[in-house]
């Protein structure tokens, strides 16, 4: 079921997104060659906790049975993770490296879910270009979130971009609704036919976020149940916003 969020949810939803673009505000600052993953991730949750909120990643629950629960604030994905990465000590930022970090705040029983991926130093022309499509995918996707469209308008808008600048995009995982859960209706896959799937309506509240890899589609799960890694070892990126659905153009929420 799609809820339509009222005039007080948004403003409660716009509070949490404040928050978590806070948080990337934060990394963006720091983030550097030598830094550790678990560094930045200690002050994305400084900057949650600071501002009252909760850091909502933390702790989530695997769907797959005998897997942990998510044990950080961020997912931190460097070069060819995808996404899911767990950040820790021995994670250090290199020069040169694409680094992914997908966070989501609580506060006041509403989420915001924003995801970038960062350069680090001297980052190659095609890294750059990458992460440069990827962030425009998720630009053309949201040209088509508007009253009346549907859903398959969003999904095909990104898959036909990315695929028309030679890149792929991951199939197993996607966008999503988002309020009082992380996860909610509807799901916006990256690619998918337009015409399709749920109408758009105003007062929707989404989670569009690209994911895009340089070279095939093909993904694997590393053994901690979490972890997503492109198969042919080929660079990846991550580009999320919380965007509101209005009369006229999509509103991003998670912007300062």
């Amino acid at each position: 079921m799609i809820e339509i969020k009222s005039k007080r949810e948004i403003e409660l939803m716009r509070e949490a997104c404040k928050i978590v673009a806070l948080a990337h505000k934060a990394i963006e600052e720091n983030i550097r060659p030598g830094i550790t993953a678990l560094e930045l991730d200690k002050i994305a949750e400084e900057v949650m906790i600071k501002n009252g909120a909760i850091p909502a990643q933390k702790n989530y629950p695997s769907p797959y049975k005998g897997v942990k629960a998510f044990p950080a604030t961020t997912c931190i994905s460097i070069n060819d993770v995808v996404i899911h990465g767990i950040p820790d000590a021995n994670m250090i930022i290199k020069d040169g490296d694409i680094v992914s970090v997908d966070m989501v705040a609580l506060k006041n029983g509403y989420h915001g879910d924003m995801a970038r991926t960062y350069l680090v130093g001297n980052v190659s022309k095609e890294a750059k270009r990458l992460v440069e499509v990827t962030k425009q995918a998720f630009y053309e996707g949201i040209k088509q979130a508007v009253k009346g469209n549907r859903i398959g308008d969003i999904s095909n808008a990104i898959g036909n971009f990315v695929e028309k600048n030679g890149y792929s995009v991951v199939k197993e995982f996607q966008g999503h609704g988002i309020g009082r859960n992380m996860h909610e209706d509807p799901g916006i896959p990256n690619y998918g036919r337009s015409g399709k799937g749920p109408r758009i309506e105003t007062g929707m509240t989404l989670a569009v976020e690209p994911m895009v890899i340089q070279g095939e589609d093909g993904i694997l799960e590393l053994d901690d149940g979490w972890t997503i890694i492109t198969e042919d070892g080929s660079l990846s990126a991550h580009y999320e916003n919380t965007i509101l659905i209005t009369e006229k153009a999509p509103e991003i929420l998670t912007k300062l």
